[in-house]
């Protein structure tokens, strides 16, 4: 254990249980689902294994962090997701911290910790645009402890992302508000998508074969690696309540009931017109019948669509979305959508219907997770998920990046050499 002073009064450090990491993490503002003990309850079952390090201020606990060893070529290497959870900002308690998961990282062997800290760096407008002054500070913080960060990168993060969406839920009083929020485009989305039989609901572990394959087509489509079924199960076994698998159904029967209004509605607008145009033909009746009688056609082609549909069953899974709770906040994790259900708005309404559930339960932070940190190019890959996530209305938190400690400086080094002629 080591002791450290200063003139708050004295620090140290020491290992805490599992439990005193989660009520730590339940409490403290950036508390977060990676900072858990159903995080290590999750990963302990794939062979890695979870430590948990407390700084204290006498008999409080005002830091925490759980750190998860790997096995790699040259020895076990520790990670910190989102942590640790202590003020960056605070030489004394950071240095304390440090000290911490260096003494845990020696006791276990390994040969470096990187760590992903969880405290904003930006906060940025939906448009990218900076919203105060960085915490340079933080940074500088890190550096100075020893750690090496990694920069200021811009892309998705093969770990943990750098770049965040969030919409602050706070001050909405219901799911009419909730909708009012969003831009006009997006509040069409939803609106579209439930008058079409679109439906969404949670669904339990026997139905994760659906949720898996939906995620599978998607990551082929967009041409990133899926996750197997049997990891959605372990991490439902890990979180249990606190993960919520859902999914959107296109209910063909009320999707073509809709429709056959819609349908009969335009026949009587097209007679209407064309009586009118037969009776005192005139250009902007003319332009008027011409509009209706191509939207009747449109609605006819849908109904047609629909009876295709309708060879695939009563009721057609569409999107799904993976959730996790955290007493700060609910995190969209996966996703995934079929692409020719697109036209039924099926991922727009799954949101909604999440941030409606947020509502009901006090959660008012509602974490979109990664974008690419790219706002100013048109083809960037993220572009598609940045312009779906800003119609929600919310903004960005620039988070400041990866960092490593190195413990064993000869292994890092022979690590480093190794990774540089293997990249070649």
């Amino acid at each position: 254990m080591s002791m450290t002073a200063n003139n708050n009064g004295s620090l140290r450090y020491s290992p805490i249980s599992g439990e005193q990491l989660d009520s730590f993490s339940r409490t403290y503002p950036q508390g977060n689902f990676q900072q858990s003990l159903d995080m290590a309850r999750h990963v302990t079952n794939t062979g890695r294994i979870a430590d948990y390090m407390g700084v204290w201020r006498g008999e409080e606990l005002v830091g925490a962090t759980e750190i998860v060893y790997t096995r790699s070529r040259f020895g076990l290497e520790g990670s910190v997701w989102l942590g640790p959870l202590c003020d960056p900002d605070d030489a004394d308690v950071l240095k304390t911290m440090t000290d911490a998961i260096r003494d845990s990282a020696r006791r276990h062997k390994a040969i470096k910790v990187t760590a992903w800290p969880c405290a904003v760096y930006c906060r940025r407008d939906s448009e990218g645009n900076p919203v105060g002054s960085a915490d340079d500070a933080l940074v500088e913080n890190y550096k100075a402890l020893g750690w090496r960060h990694a920069g200021f990168t811009r892309g998705y993060g093969s770990v943990i992302n750098r770049w965040v969406y969030v919409k602050d839920l706070a001050g909405i009083a219901d799911e009419k508000a909730l909708l009012k929020s969003y831009d006009k485009r997006t509040q069409w989305s939803v609106k579209r998508a439930s008058s079409m039989g679109v439906h969404v609901r949670e669904i339990g572990e026997d139905e994760l074969n659906v949720f898996s394959e939906i995620e599978r087509q998607t990551a082929n489509r967009r041409n990133f690696a899926a996750r197997d079924e049997q990891y959605f199960h372990q991490f439902k076994h890990a979180f249990g309540d606190d993960v919520h698998y859902m999914l959107a159904e296109i209910h063909i029967a009320e999707y073509v009931a809709d429709m056959q209004r819609k349908r009969e509605a335009l026949q009587a607008k097209v007679a209407n017109l064309q009586t009118k145009y037969d009776e005192h033909p005139t250009t902007r009746t003319e332009r008027q019948l011409g509009e209706e009688q191509r939207n009747l056609a449109a609605a006819e082609k849908r109904l047609a669509e629909a009876a295709e549909f309708a060879k695939g069953g009563d009721v057609l899974p569409a999107a799904a979305s993976m959730f996790v709770d955290h007493p700060q906040e609910r995190v969209y994790l996966f996703s995934g959508s079929i692409e020719q259900y697109k036209p039924f708005y099926a991922s727009a309404l799954i949101q909604h219907v999440a941030m409606t559930q947020c509502l009901e339960r006090g959660i008012t932070r509602y974490n979109f997770y990664g974008i690419s940190g790219v706002f100013d190019d048109p083809d960037d890959e993220g572009r598609g998920v940045l312009e779906f996530k800003q119609g929600f209305n919310g903004y960005v938190e620039e988070l400041p990046g990866e960092f490593t400690l190195d413990v064993n400086p000869f292994m890092c080094a022979v690590s480093r050499l190794v990774h540089k002629l293997l990249n070649r």
